[in-house]
């Protein structure tokens, strides 16, 4: 029995030597001197001796159980200590750093582009009209050439609020109010969000348009071409170039879709204009008499030309940005790019 107390003693010092930590630590502890422990399983074997014997040993084991208990309180103190120090180290303060600068906040991207949009059309002559977003349908649709049972209602789906209100679908209302409420000539953009049933990479079911009108005496495609050329020049550079192709829209007839020359090839043809050098960006066209006349207008007298866009597309082709959705998501990495204050 007096080697199995010395075997037992000589491999708890070791493993006790080895624990790196106070879990293993205390693991060898229940291991050795737990309930049943290895050591302990030879204490109570003592009630097994002869009454010569009980004595020796029970002495060697007492001897040996307070050397085990010792060696365990320093090793215990140790790691404990060595654990404190590791916290201390990874956890302190360098008081010498510099602190960090409160950040000014910036304009949102899509509120830079429509402030530089509309810069460009107030040096053109254009006043800024605004309206409300929760729109009637006889502002939203009917003055604007779309009867209830007219199908270029299919063109946008909608978010109705009550049977006669809705949140518009384009800035177009503002036109329409405008024209009710003013004599021509009339020469107005009209910037704010816009709301359709739609979302992916490329749309959101909010989004921001900003549309322009102008009324007048003996206008043609012609003063709408030279209007588009002059803000695309502006925005995307003095070689940009405005292409009209045949489209149909209620409110404007004749109606052009318009193409810019793609502003990352210069028109040559690259992945982002699909190999035309072509990127279509708006619509536009001549006024419909019918919505002249709806507004009161004498269009006998008078005609006029108007274009609509979405600021989000604008910005997206002008600054490179692929997905719609990131305008949304406030992920400072992405919106501190557009922090001018660091230049």
């Amino acid at each position: 029995m007096k080697e199995r107390i010395e075997q037992l003693r000589q491999e708890f010092f070791e493993e006790v030597k080895n624990c790196l930590s106070l879990d293993e630590l205390n693991n060898v502890k229940v291991k050795y001197l737990g309930k049943s422990g290895q050591f302990t399983a030879l204490l109570k074997g003592l009630k097994d001796l002869s009454p010569e014997d009980k004595p020796v040993f029970g002495a060697l084991l007492n001897k040996a159980k307070v050397e085990m208990e010792t060696v365990l309180e320093n090793a215990k103190a140790e790691l404990q200590s060595k654990s404190i120090s590791d916290k201390l180290a990874n956890e302190s303060i360098d008081i010498t750093i510099s602190k960090n600068e409160q950040r000014v906040g910036t304009l949102h991207p899509i509120q830079l582009m429509q402030n530089q949009i509309i810069e460009i059309f107030e040096g053109l002559g254009f006043s800024v009209k605004e309206g409300p977003e929760a729109e009637t349908d006889y502002f939203n649709f009917q003055a604007l050439n779309i009867p209830s049972d007219h199908p270029a209602r299919d063109m946008q789906d909608t978010f109705f609020l009550g049977k006669e209100i809705l949140l518009r679908t384009h800035t177009s209302p503002n036109q329409a109010r405008v024209m009710s409420a003013e004599k021509p000539p009339l020469k107005i953009v009209c910037p704010g969000k816009v709301y359709r049933p739609d979302s992916d990479a490329s749309h959101s079911p909010m989004f921001h348009q900003i549309e322009g009108l102008v009324v007048d005496k003996h206008l043609t495609l012609c003063d709408l071409k030279g209007t588009l050329e002059t803000v695309a020049k502006k925005l995307f550079g003095g070689e940009t170039k405005v292409r009209f192709r045949p489209s149909y829209f209620p409110f404007t007839e004749p109606s052009v879709e318009v193409d810019l020359t793609c502003s990352a090839c210069g028109g040559k043809g690259c992945s982002l204009c699909k190999g035309t050098g072509w990127i279509e960006v708006l619509g536009a066209g001549m006024v419909h008499p019918f919505v002249l006349e709806n507004c009161g207008i004498d269009s006998k007298e008078y005609n006029g030309y108007a274009f609509g866009f979405g600021l989000e597309r604008f910005a997206m082709i002008k600054y490179g940005i692929p997905d719609i959705r990131l305008f949304f998501e406030n992920d400072v990495n992405f919106l501190k790019q557009f922090d001018k204050t660091e230049d």
